[in-house]
């Protein structure tokens, strides 16, 4: 017993303490709505990014640490690239095997186009050579029906036309098949362009990895915190850090059917942080719900319809964010004001105490 005596007083003390604590903050509230204007409970709120890999890979360095500031652009993270610069002098060692191959399917065009013109100049010469032995073969026959010339001449002279004959159909026959062999040359001209341009191709998609594995800041915002370390393996699409953006904050509060009606986007609103209840913070309706979220098991009535709860978000201007970054904090909870009609007058307590 006399131990409990001993600490009453104490105790009375902190009972004394809290109830002035209350009461305090109670005097910084507002001690009566207006009827256009309407409240909720809610917490502070960003916009998140999860910076993460595009590729599998091993995370080689992290560049900041949680609660640092960063800029849109500026290098976070960088996975390791050792695989993919092998793979990159691959691609150029293909590139230049490809490039080689056009020079030598080239070479092999003009050799077919020279074995064309010699093909060419062979049927010429066959095609003169059978024109001359018909002109003789017919002089020798004129002859022969005069027995001025004898047989085994005329003989002879036939079976030169013949063999004319002949030889112009292979000199044809070659210079088809020179012209062919120029179109399978031109062909692997082409195989060897289309070579070169999948490795051109290859190249730049190693680069595009290359380049999406040094992880840069997507926009201007504060590390919230680390998901992953140096060392570690990620799979495609594995997370790095998380992002806040500090200059898209809000905080989100639910209003019933009636005042949820009557939020208009863009009207004006305040937040007042449990943490800071003296600073009295500007925003604007930037979402309505149009759905609701708390809905009874039935809506039957009009009084059940009043019921639902629709969610709203305040935000707070991007201008007065960045004059305060440094105190943009995430999950503070308040209380949110939103003025349903325009005509109504801000209370003296929720006047906003920061300009935007």
């Amino acid at each position: 017993m006399a131990t409990a005596r001993r600490y009453l007083p104490l105790v009375a003390l902190l009972v004394i303490a809290a109830v002035a604590a209350f009461y305090g903050w109670r005097a910084w509230q507002p001690a009566g709505l207006p009827s256009g204007i309407a409240s909720g409970n809610g917490r502070i709120e960003a916009v998140e990014i999860d910076v993460a890999t595009k590729l599998a890979g091993r995370l080689q360095e992290v560049a900041v640490r949680e609660g640092d500031f960063v800029t849109a652009g500026q290098v976070i993270a960088r996975m390791n690239t050792d695989q993919l610069q092998a793979q990159r002098r691959e691609a150029e060692a293909q590139l230049r095997r490809a490039r080689i191959a056009i020079r030598t399917a080239g070479s092999v065009v003009t050799q077919r186009q020279a074995e064309r013109m010699a093909a060419e100049a062979v049927l010429a010469q066959r095609e003169a050579e059978r024109e001359a032995a018909e002109r003789r073969v017919a002089r020798t026959e004129q002859l022969a029906r005069g027995n001025n010339a004898p047989l085994q001449l005329l003989d002879d002279d036939r079976a030169r036309v013949q063999g004319a004959i002949a030889a112009t159909g292979a000199a044809r026959a070659q210079l088809a098949a020179a012209e062919a062999g120029i179109g399978a040359a031109e062909s692997q001209v082409v195989d060897a362009e289309a070579a070169v341009e999948a490795a051109q191709a290859t190249l730049q998609r190693i680069d595009v990895e290359i380049a999406d594995s040094t992880l840069r800041a997507p926009r201007d915002g504060r590390v919230q915190y680390l998901v992953s370390q140096p060392g570690e393996v990620l799979a495609a699409g594995g997370r790095v850090l998380n992002l806040i953006d500090v200059t898209d904050v809000f905080m989100t509060f639910f209003l019933p059917t009636e005042q949820a009606g009557r939020a208009a986007y863009g009207a004006e609103g305040r937040i007042i942080l449990d943490a800071a209840p003296r600073l009295v913070i500007p925003a604007e309706v930037s979402f309505v719900s149009d759905t609701a979220q708390f809905t009874p098991r039935t809506v039957e009535t009009a009084l059940e319809r009043q019921k639902l709860m629709f969610r709203i978000r305040l935000r707070i201007p991007p201008a007065l964010l960045r004059q305060h970054m440094e105190q943009v904090k995430t999950g503070l909870p308040g209380i949110a004001y939103v003025r349903l009609d325009p005509a109504t007058e801000w209370p003296a307590a929720l006047r906003a105490t920061i300009a935007p």
